[in-house]
C-alpha cells in the first residue's frame, strides 16, 4: 500500500474512485491502524528552518535518521530491551542511496549520537515489493504527520488516529520524544 496511490486512486487502488468505495475503504484502514498495537516514532526536518539556523547545516535526512534512532534506543531502554540488537528495516532507494543510508547508520550507531556510545542496531534494506507490513505502515503514517508538524492548523483526521500511538514522556508529551 502507498499512501499516495490511495489518496490518487490510482495503480491497484483505481477502483478507489467511487465516494462510497473509497470512504469504505479508508475507514477499513483506519480500524486497522486504530486497533493495531505499536508504538510510533517520527522525525520530521523542516529544512528551511534547517538552513536558517545553521550556516553549514547537516545532511536534514541524516539529522532525522540520527534523532530517530536516538528515539527507539530511549524507547527500548525504557522497555529494558536495549542491550540486544534490534533490525531496523528500511525501503530500498538505490544503490547509492542506499550505500549513503548505510554508511550514516553505521556512523550514528557506532557513537556519532547525542549519547556518543554504540547503538545496538543493525540495518535491514527491504524491497518495496517485500510487502512488509511496517513499511507499508511506515508509509501510510508519514505524510500525515508531517502535514501535521508544516501546517499543524489544518484539519488532520490521520494524524488525530496516530496520536496515541506516540512514544512519549511520563507526561504524555510527544514533542521531543516521538515526535520531532
Amino acid at each position: 500500500m502507498h499512501e499516495t496511490d490511495i489518496r490518487r486512486d490510482r495503480g491497484d487502488f483505481s477502483f478507489l474512485k467511487t465516494k462510497v468505495m473509497k470512504s469504505d475503504f479508508l475507514n477499513e484502514l483506519t480500524d486497522i491502524i486504530q486497533t493495531s498495537h505499536f508504538t510510533l516514532i517520527s522525525t520530521v526536518i523542516k529544512k528551511e528552518e534547517l538552513r536558517k539556523r545553521y550556516h553549514e547545516p547537516d545532511n536534514p535526512y541524516h539529522v532525522a535518521l540520527s534523532f530517530g534512532l536516538e528515539r527507539v534506543f530511549n524507547f527500548l531502554r525504557g522497555k529494558a530491551a536495549h542491550q540486544t540488537i534490534t533490525h531496523i528495516v528500511v525501503e530500498k532507494r538505490g544503490k547509492v542511496e542506499d550505500n549513503e543510508l548505510e554508511l550514516e547508520f553505521r556512523r550514528i550507531c557506532d557513537g556519532a549520537n547525542y549519547h556518543q556510545h554504540k547503538l545496538p542496531f543493525e540495518i535491514i534494506f527491504a524491497d518495496k515489493k517485500s510487502n512488509s507490513t511496517g513499511l507499508q505502515f511506515a508509509d501510510l503514517i508519514a505524510r500525515p504527520v508531517g502535514v501535521h508538524i508544516l501546517r499543524p492548523e489544518q484539519e488532520n483526521r490521520a494524524y488525530e488516529i496516530l496520536r496515541s500511538k506516540f512514544y512519549c514522556n511520563g507526561n504524555g508529551a510527544i514533542n521531543g520524544m516521538g515526535e520531532d
